[in-house]
């Protein structure tokens, strides 16, 4: 099934809340097209999802991405960064899917996967 991944890489507020609510417009027509998407947060983006008092873009940020785990969007984020950031239960425990970045980008490659980066 083809497959569209918006990889979230730069946390300026442009990128984080348009990248994720790309993600969000896109699932609601991807089954009627018979694809996918798939959300990957990685770099200084990611450490916008363990921000302890987020506000402004941030928070818009978090709620989006929350919001898109609950529509049953698969959202991940670098388990090694997470690691290093000490914050993998954190983001384990709000559904994120914690996989090696390097990894999930091979994977996005053999997939055949469309990826987008904002």
């Amino acid at each position: 099934m083809p497959k569209t991944v918006i990889h979230v890489f730069h946390d300026d507020d442009a990128s984080i809340t348009t990248g994720t609510r790309v993600a969000q417009r896109i699932q609601e027509v991807a089954a009627e097209h018979g694809t996918t998407v798939e959300v990957l947060c990685f770099g200084p983006a990611q450490r916008l999802l363990a921000d302890a008092a987020p506000s402004g873009a941030s928070e818009v940020f978090n709620r989006q991405v929350d919001e898109l785990i609950a529509d049953g969007v698969t959202v991940g984020a670098c388990v090694n960064a997470a690691r290093a950031d000490g914050t993998e239960a954190g983001l384990a425990g709000r559904g994120l899917r914690l996989r090696v970045a390097r990894d999930e980008f091979l994977r996005f490659t053999l997939e055949g996967a469309t990826v987008i980066t904002f």
